[in-house]
């Protein structure tokens, strides 16, 4: 838990710590829920690799003449057991990962917005196994701190990065609703595929702007709906089959939102429409994917009838 050292006296530190503690004894209970992937977590972690390139698109872990063919079967064997690898794709000692989501095109569409993070401290929330933090590495930043209270995504950050040694990436298994221990803490915020989780999104967005520091800057990139009025749309049960979801905005809604929360020039830089270009299953990712939540005869609907989604990317200042 080194990233609290280089957090600023506004840190709730105490409080911050106390949960840090509790979760840590949570998932270290020897229960089949945590084993599952904290074994292999570590195994996984028992490797050090010497060639570590974070430019590519599938960032790349080792090399696969580091490693005897029998270590890097167990390698493999272990990287399984995190199925369904959702972001990605990584290349680790020569083993190809091929993700759910092709998550570089998605970098691609940040970097033109790109800040600065040269020295900064930067938050990535629902970090999932860390792909996008990766991704930061060759810009220098002084620490990136990964939210994820998931405990599969938890463990496969840990293993991954316990082989790829990049000592200014850290996790916690604390999520969005955690930001108000983190006033004024952060540099960059990167809010990725979360927003339309959250049942009252104004109220995180807000806590979103509190955990920036003055001057801070917020990558926000969201589920929408197409279209150009100020609208959104609240789903009956699901949208695209994906429970959880609350409001998924038009990309000109999600602007005022963030208006309306308190950051300034806020700026929606990109929107396209979803593709199974972009989200597939693989042989990595076996279960349903995009194109199982599209009416297979009319693709621009949901498979309940709704307009199909968009994906939006919004950049905003605090000021």
């Amino acid at each position: 838990m080194g990233y609290i050292d280089q957090l600023p006296p506004s840190a709730k530190i105490d409080k911050i710590i106390q949960l840090h503690n509790e979760k840590q004894t949570w998932i270290n209970q020897d229960k089949k829920g945590f084993l599952r992937y904290r074994r292999p977590s570590e195994a996984l972690q028992e490797f050090s690799a010497t060639t570590v390139n974070c430019s590519l698109d599938a960032v790349k872990i080792g090399a696969e003449h580091e490693i005897s063919p029998h270590d890097r079967q167990t390698i493999e064997s272990h990287l399984r057991t995190f199925c369904p690898w959702r972001k990605g794709p990584f290349s680790i000692f020569g083993i190809d990962v091929d993700s759910e989501w092709q998550s570089q095109r998605k970098w691609q569409r940040v970097l033109p917005k790109l800040p600065d993070l040269k020295n900064k401290v930067v938050a990535d929330i629902g970090c999932s196994n860390g792909y996008y933090m990766f991704r930061m590495v060759p810009y220098q930043p002084k620490l990136v701190i990964g939210l994820e209270p998931s405990v599969q995504h938890y463990y496969c950050f840990k293993g991954l990065n316990g082989m790829a040694g990049q000592a200014n990436l850290e996790i916690d298994l604390l999520g969005v609703e955690h930001l108000p221990l983190f006033p004024e803490c952060f540099d960059v915020l990167f809010l990725m595929g979360v927003i339309y989780h959250r049942s009252s999104p104004v109220d995180t967005l807000r806590d979103v702007f509190c955990a920036l520091k003055n001057g801070g800057t917020l990558i926000l990139e969201s589920q929408a709906i197409p279209g150009t009025s100020e609208t959104a749309l609240f789903p009956e049960k699901t949208y695209a089959k994906v429970p959880g979801t609350y409001f998924v905005p038009t990309g000109h809604c999600l602007k005022n939102w963030l208006l309306r929360a308190g950051f300034s020039d806020v700026e929606l830089f990109c929107q396209h429409p979803m593709s199974s270009m972009e989200q597939r299953r693989t042989e990595w990712m076996e279960f349903e994917s995009y194109s199982d939540f599209i009416d297979p005869l009319e693709p621009a609907k949901t498979i309940e009838g709704y307009p199909a989604p968009d994906r939006v990317f919004l950049r905003g200042w605090k000021k």
